[in-house]
């Protein structure tokens, strides 16, 4: 396990990064990004474990790390990830790079049969180590600087272990002569895309409580799930901050077609009236 790890928030600790990563054949790649409280997840850190150390690469600071992108492409050198899909997805998407030469342990361990995928997990039964990963650290706020010593300590776990345990993954899918599923496996997971959320035109019918609305009212629910999904993406927040869903059912219910009316139902807070009240209104006028 490398227990040495760099923040890289300067030009100069950057260039140590860019050489260590660069001269290593095997790399460890992972990374943090918020997809609870927004829309389009955002890219909150990312983790490479190269031969030396650990590197912790700001991606909120407004350093320039395209040179990632040659080695990511670089079919010289293995990445290894855990369940690295998503991770991939976001850095296509942020910063253009491609992927070669993927080793993800998550699905070399489902080829392998594994009943238990997580990261920890894995780490127990194939490296005998209980790696202790808090749960509630994956959604906590990785967008606020500094990070605490709990978070910096999560994300350099993620990765410590990982060449270790490729190791004895790898040498199992050999033994058992899965390497041409796996690679396959691989190559699949490396051309992964980001793609854009869609409104769902009916997914208001599987709001809790739908059922229990008149059909005048179920419009009135169908205009503000459109609406919620427009502003959610617009402002990039996750939907449950712009209006819960039972919220939108509590004023499915009253009906309200005025600013007035929101506000005798007590629903909705003065801010969210004036942030929202307006086009709340305006989005369900139809209903009349």
């Amino acid at each position: 396990m490398n227990n040495q790890w760099v923040w890289i928030d300067t030009y100069a600790k950057m260039d140590e990064a860019k050489e260590d990563i660069g001269s290593s054949s095997i790399i460890c790649v992972d990374t943090e990004y918020d997809s609870f409280r927004y829309f389009r997840e955002v890219l909150c850190l990312v983790q490479i474990a190269a031969d030396k150390k650990t590197y912790l690469l700001d991606p909120l600071n407004g350093l320039d790390f395209s040179f990632l992108g040659k080695i990511f492409a670089d079919s010289a050198i293995l990445k290894i990830m855990h369940a690295g899909d998503n991770d991939i997805r976001i850095l296509k998407r942020d910063y253009g790079f491609e992927f070669k030469n993927i080793f993800d342990t998550h699905l070399a361990a489902a080829i392998l049969g594994c009943h238990f995928l997580s990261l920890s997990a894995l780490i127990g039964q194939y490296l005998g180590i209980e790696l202790k990963k808090d749960k509630k650290m994956q959604r906590s706020k990785w967008e606020t600087r500094p990070l605490t010593e709990e978070q910096i300590h999560y994300a350099v776990q993620d990765t410590a272990y990982l060449k270790a345990l490729y190791n004895r993954l790898d040498h199992e899918i050999q033994r058992r002569g899965f390497k041409r599923k796996a690679v396959k496996a691989f190559d699949t997971i490396a051309a992964v895309t980001w793609n854009e959320k869609l409104l769902n035109p009916h997914g208001y019918k599987n709001i809790k409580g739908y059922h229990s609305l008149t059909e005048h009212q179920k419009h009135y629910l169908m205009n503000l799930h459109c609406w919620r999904f427009q502003k959610a993406k617009e402002t990039n927040r996750a939907r449950f901050r712009i209006l819960s869903d039972q919220t939108l059912v509590d004023l499915a219910k009253t009906e309200a077609s005025s600013i007035e009316m929101l506000k005798e139902t007590g629903i909705l807070s003065p801010e969210k009236i004036s942030l929202y009240g307006p086009e709340i209104i305006e989005t369900v006028s139809d209903n009349k």
